[in-house]
């Protein structure tokens, strides 16, 4: 496991944070620190506009090749820039999904056609991705996705509904896992991935609200929406391994700097226990102390994952990452609550104004189900990794 960088890392680490320091004041001073979990619907236009400042110097795909316009970085150095952004308090990125997702699957399975047609949009900040995976009847079971896809006069029509959509109310495209086959068996044989423009009469986008009081994500629905033929990522009903590459990729370098957001979290918990006493609680001491060393395990494990994994498949270790940050962080929501004690009852402000640690707080309670919940993180783990007999399932 490599925990050292190199002195032209540590070049690179002082060149990014001086760019950052330098623009994050000004024009986009008022974005700093806004837009993260529960606080998605802040500033958004704002947000967009640093994220096209962000493509303008060169900052929006470090990790794609040259050829297609990326800087190419070191892993190292893609880890200094997530961990550099989250420390300087850099806002939500409004491409996030693009640039972390989409981008790296078009890259690595799409046509030469397709990264030239998508790849610069995501560079510059302009194009807002979304992704339409999950369905009411489509969760974990990723496999039974009923959202249909036709190919109709050279289009692609589309009939169904997506959940759970993150940033579909201001995405302008979506790729959908949809089904093009609909009598294959097993179920993931007649999958496609196709790309589809959410801006068209065919789609409707009906955002859920949050307890945070946030609508970050939204059901969507597809009603004869329509897109080109050559929109489709890899082969015709081979989008399930196209999909399952897109989630290989979402767990890369950036979990550096969402580890980076917790410990802000963190330190933001720790002053307040100074300032309210606290932190001469024994009790609370030891939770603080247990959460600071439950963060460093993340640190360690993430890095020791992305070691080994450079250059070939994630190996045993990577599967534990989602469950462990997701019940970490969970338990942190619990602490902020506590150590604020009646104050974390009261809004900030009318009428539902909340601090960063309330909102924290209330959308943590959804990091143990999204991306794959507690339960199916243990299927993973106990028939992957320890090579346990598969759970039974209904016949």
């Amino acid at each position: 496991m490599n925990t050292r960088f190199s002195e032209e890392d540590e070049a690179f680490r002082k060149e990014f944070s001086q760019w950052l320091a330098d623009n994050l004041s000004g024009e986009f001073a008022v974005v700093k620190g806004r837009g993260g979990p529960g606080d998605e619907h802040a500033l958004f236009e704002e947000r967009h506009a640093w994220e096209k400042k962000m493509g303008a110097d060169g900052w929006i795909g470090i990790a794609f090749p040259k050829e297609v316009g990326g800087r190419d970085l070191s892993l190292n150095q893609q880890v200094i820039f997530y961990e550099e952004y989250a420390r300087a308090r850099g806002p939500g990125r409004v491409g996030h999904i693009g640039e972390g997702l989409l981008g790296p699957t078009v890259i690595h399975f799409g046509s030469e056609e397709q990264k030239k047609r998508f790849i610069p949009g995501i560079l510059s900040g302009e194009t807002i991705w979304c992704q339409g995976y999950s369905e009411p009847d489509a969760g974990s079971d990723l496999a039974n996705v009923k959202t249909r896809a036709e190919l109709v006069g050279g289009e692609w029509v589309l009939n169904g509904q997506k959940v759970w959509t993150s940033g579909a109310a201001w995405s302008d495209w979506c790729f959908v896992v949809c089904r093009t086959d609909p009598d294959a068996k097993p179920k993931h044989k007649g999958i496609s991935y196709i790309l589809v423009p959410m801006r068209q009469e065919g789609v409707e986008v009906r955002p859920i609200e949050q307890m945070t009081g946030d609508s970050e994500f939204s059901e969507v629905f597809f009603n004869d929406a329509r897109t080109a033929e050559e929109n489709i990522v890899g082969n015709v009903n081979g989008g399930w391994k196209v999909s399952m590459g897109t989630l290989d990729f979402e767990r890369g370098a950036s979990t550096l700097g969402q580890q980076m957001l917790f410990h802000n979290e963190l330190d933001e918990i720790i002053r307040i226990a100074k300032e309210n006493g606290k932190s001469e609680d024994p009790v609370m001491r030891q939770r603080i102390a247990d959460a600071w060393i439950g963060l460093r395990l993340q640190r360690y494990n993430a890095l020791r994952s992305l070691s080994a994994a450079e250059g070939a498949a994630p190996g045993r270790e990577a599967m534990i990452t989602k469950i462990f940050w997701a019940t970490w962080h969970r338990s942190l929501g619990k602490l902020a609550m506590d150590v604020l004690g009646a104050r974390g009852e009261i809004a900030d402000g009318a009428p539902y104004e909340l601090s960063g640690l309330q909102r924290m707080y209330l959308f943590a309670r959804s990091d143990t189900i999204y991306a794959g919940s507690n339960e199916i993180q243990r299927n993973i783990i106990s028939e992957r990794a320890l090579g346990l007999p598969r759970e039974p399932r209904p016949s």
